[in-house]
């Protein structure tokens, strides 16, 4: 795999360079020292990975990778110092459409690299979506068999949304849509870092009048609430209708995965479900979706002219795995609407109203 560094500090350059090289398969291709420079490197020099760092002059990195993904596409990897002093660089970056974030290595008095575990895990993960996978004659969710939401008290209904690259934005658009009287019970996957898990949490809560809440393990899975997980583990609902968080299955390459929360409602026939997948890169998601939508539960996938990376909503969309394919800015009102008839009175009239100004907006 063939890296680009993006880093205006001489020593940071040094440091992601002696952690790229440490992997066996991973080369540096070259190095730039602001936002500008690495366009112009990515048009001559396309490499498979870019680690971008956020504060540079002439450019940060949020929009350096805008410019990128509208130009010569390829992997983005944010690296940053402090989540809380460049938090709303790193979702604008993934907004944009970076894969994930993580933190600096940083290099001791003694030379020796501290911090890097986390950057050389991405690293493999990243390289695992950009190669072209084997075939594989059976799912890695075949043996999966969660302990769905069969027999939850009321049967709350539920949206789950999965996403990854290109998702803070797009959960931003779709989030905005949901009113405050949101009948259902809204579950989130994005694939990030779960240290920026809990700064995502409150730049995702500036966009949408309903709680978020980072999943734990033992919630229950309240209507009106939404949950994100929030840690390296996938998330599902138990048979009381609490939020589960499991390491199992382990042999997935996101953790959590999509797939994983998709294919755990597709048992829970009992209340209204509604799946949506967004804008990512890979194929998380598609397969559980699928089994999603054999269940009987309505199904929703992102357009390709909508998505900064038609890849998930792509393999879903080839799969027959959706009931609908939707631009952003319809999808968020078309899941008020899907909900609406839970509702009373009054509270489905204030939501027909925002469908039909949503779809104006559209």
């Amino acid at each position: 795999m063939r890296v680009g560094i993006v880093n205006d500090l001489r020593i940071a350059c040094e440091v992601l360079a002696r952690t790229v090289r440490s992997l066996p398969g991973f080369t540096v291709a070259w190095t730039a020292h602001d936002g500008r420079e690495a366009i112009q490197m990515c048009a001559e020099n396309l490499p498979d990975i870019v680690l971008m760092d956020l504060i540079m002059p002439n450019m940060d990195g949020a929009q350096a990778t805008r410019e990128i993904m509208k130009a010569t596409p390829c992997v983005v990897l944010v690296v940053t110092s402090s989540v809380t002093a460049h938090r709303d660089l790193v979702f604008a970056a993934m907004g944009y459409g970076a894969l994930d974030a993580v933190t600096t290595p940083v290099m001791g008095k003694d030379g020796e690299l501290a911090g890097d575990d986390a950057l050389k895990q991405k690293l493999k993960m990243v390289s695992r979506l950009v190669m072209v996978p084997k075939p594989v004659k059976v799912s890695p969710l075949a043996k999966f068999r969660p302990h769905a939401l069969a027999h939850t008290p009321g049967h709350t209904p539920i949206l789950a949304i999965g996403t990854s690259t290109g998702g803070p934005q797009a959960l931003g658009e779709v989030l905005s849509a949901l009113p405050a009287e949101f009948p259902a019970a809204v579950l989130i996957v994005q694939h990030i870092d779960a240290h920026f898990a809990p700064g995502f949490a409150e730049w995702l809560q500036q966009h949408c009048v309903l709680p978020i809440r980072l999943a734990h393990g033992g919630e229950e899975a309240a209507a009106g609430t939404v949950w994100l997980a929030g840690r390296e583990k996938h998330m599902y609902l138990d048979d009381a209708g609490r939020i589960v968080l499991s390491e199992e299955p382990a042999n997935l390459h996101f953790r959590p995965s999509i797939d994983v929360l998709f294919t755990s409602l597709a048992e829970c026939t009992r209340q209204q479900r509604v799946g949506v997948l967004l804008t990512g890169m890979g194929s998380d998601g598609a397969e559980g979706l699928l089994t999603l939508r054999k269940s009987g539960a309505h199904t929703i996938a992102q357009d390709a002219l909508s998505s900064v990376v038609y890849g998930m909503p792509k393999m879903a969309a080839e799969r027959s795995a959706a009931t609908e394919i939707l631009p952003l800015q319809a999808i968020g009102p078309r899941v008020v609407k899907l909900f609406a008839h839970t509702l009373s009175g009054e509270s489905r009239y204030r939501m027909k109203g925002r469908f039909a100004e949503g779809l104006s907006k559209g």
